[in-house]
């Protein structure tokens, strides 16, 4: 069975195929990435720029897989992006859970109001009771008078998931699925362990940085700021005076989030704009740069921490992602500004490209293909409803 994934992000556009066995075990068969230059923090600005740059992911994927590829999963972000927990009840209409007990106490905690402008994108279940019995998984069979359900709601712009759906279908590819993309990334990274202890993923990516925190084995909190690598990257451009495409060359190859770490004494050189010659400057000072902009960031996401309520209850501290989690010093200086422990989290649990493995830029690609995965191997879903993805069985088939 072969599977598609199609992150779609503000600095890069990544296809991977992979191919599923019989026992669920994902191989990669090709990979795709081109530079993205249609979205700004995670949206769609540029709907041209954005399918040439699918169209480009997509083409050299089919080619190293040698695969025709014609659906994929995708990812959404964004500043519009909102989550929120619910609640719903009902009776149990047989004295028996059945899945239409399933489907109507979700419907009922899916009930609440929100903006004209936004649309349900996903409803993750984090659990049932049945009776004031809690901590159930699966209540289907289960005997009771009534259900409960807590889930976990995920909304976003209309036309930011519209614009996505239409960019895909202009490279005559069908969407399988959208799936948020801090979600996706945590099937790559995340162990069972540290969902059901506590964790809180951070996935740092071109234009967001997008937070999840799990507790219990469930999804408990997610957020979006709008800051990421690609504002560490102007901040090198502006400081050091140098072209963009410049910028994020030395931010890859040079840049530290400590300049503590660096050698007060070690210098780089730095291209010019225009036809002026290269300039040789300190790389503490480039190190400077970054370290204030990513001080700023992490405590952004400190406050998210604090706002969500679980910052004292996450045992299983901080896990970074994203390209821009490989910067040196970034994980020293998060547990210096958050007080936990953190990790980077790079995926593992695939098999195939080793350029690909291991290598933390491309975490939510196989977080989508580990969904895709999962969701095709499910044998009691239903047909999908793009337009208003309310793919509940979906939900409780993958995670439960």
């Amino acid at each position: 069975m072969i599977i598609v994934a199609l992150d779609i992000g503000t600095s890069k556009v990544t296809a991977i195929v992979g191919e599923v066995d019989e026992t669920g075990r994902v191989d990669i068969l090709g990979l795709g990435v081109h530079p993205s230059r249609g979205l700004r923090r995670g949206v769609v600005v540029n709907i041209e720029s954005t399918v040439q740059g699918i169209q480009r992911a997509i083409e050299d994927a089919e080619a190293k897989s040698d695969c025709q590829i014609h659906s994929v999963y995708t990812g959404i972000t964004g500043s519009h992006i909102h989550g929120f927990n619910s609640h719903g009840t009902v009776p149990i209409r047989e004295k028996e859970v059945t899945p239409l007990d399933i489907d109507r106490v979700i419907d009922s905690a899916r009930a609440v109001a929100i903006p004209s402008d936004q649309k349900v994108i996903q409803i993750i279940p984090q659990g049932f009771i049945i009776d004031k019995q809690e901590g159930i998984r699966d209540p289907i069979g289960m005997s009771g008078v009534r259900l409960e359900a807590r889930v976990h709601i995920i909304t976003g712009a209309v036309s930011a998931a519209e614009n996505i759906i239409k960019c895909v279908q202009r490279c005559n590819l069908e969407v399988d699925d959208i799936i948020l993309s801090q979600f996706a990334a945590s099937y790559s990274v995340l162990s069972e362990d540290e969902k059901n202890l506590g964790v809180c993923l951070i996935d740092i990516g071109g234009g967001t940085t997008d937070i999840a925190i799990f507790r219990d084995g469930f999804i408990r909190y997610t957020a979006v700021i709008p800051i990421a690598g690609d504002q560490v990257t102007n901040d090198i451009a502006v400081h050091q005076r140098t072209p963009t495409q410049n910028a994020e060359e030395i931010k890859i190859n040079h840049s530290c989030a400590l300049a503590s770490m660096i050698n007060p004494e070690e210098s780089i050189e730095v291209p010019s704009v225009g036809d002026r010659p290269p300039r040789t400057l300190m790389r503490q000072s480039l190190a400077e740069v970054v370290q204030a902009r990513m001080e700023e960031l992490l405590q952004l996401i400190h406050n998210e921490l604090k706002k969500s309520g679980f910052e004292e209850i996450i045992p299983a501290g901080i896990v970074l992602t994203s390209g821009t989690a490989k910067m040196h010093g970034l994980s020293e200086l998060a547990e210096q500004i958050l007080h936990m422990q953190v990790r980077i989290g790079a995926p593992q649990q695939v098999t195939g490209d080793q350029g690909v493995i291991g290598n933390p830029a491309y975490s939510t690609a196989i977080g989508l293909l580990m969904f895709g995965a999962m969701a095709r191997n499910s044998t009691a879903l239903e047909p999908k409803n793009i337009g208003l993805w309310q793919n509940i069985k979906r939900w409780f088939q993958v995670n439960f």
